[in-house]
């Protein structure tokens, strides 16, 4: 298993509409082959540090790294990254194994 950390950061109040479209892929990443965990998660309020108002990580495990390799490439994601690419100030993806 592998564990994915995507931490996605929005044009300056375009947080809410990038996980719109993010929720709305959900549906089909939790129907890929090998997908164990896939969710947006956000700054507990009053966090210190915290990544800000217009930055989400996307949580993810993955039964292997040919399955995020396949999740990547599929058809579902390409379509999210052109509805949320000009909606995006930054990406950064850390692919991580159990310690």
């Amino acid at each position: 298993m592998i564990h994915v950390l995507a931490i996605l950061t929005a044009l300056p109040g375009k947080r809410v509409e990038m996980l719109e479209a993010f929720q709305a892929n959900v549906p089909a990443v939790h129907a890929e082959d090998g997908c164990i965990e896939y969710t947006a998660v956000v700054d507990v309020e009053g966090a210190d540090p915290a990544f800000g108002p217009d930055t989400f990580v996307v949580v993810e495990k993955w039964a292997s790294m040919d399955a995020f390799k396949a999740h990547a490439a599929s058809a579902h994601m390409a379509a999210y990254g052109e509805k949320v690419k000009h909606l995006m100030a930054g990406r950064a993806v850390h692919v991580l194994n159990p310690a």
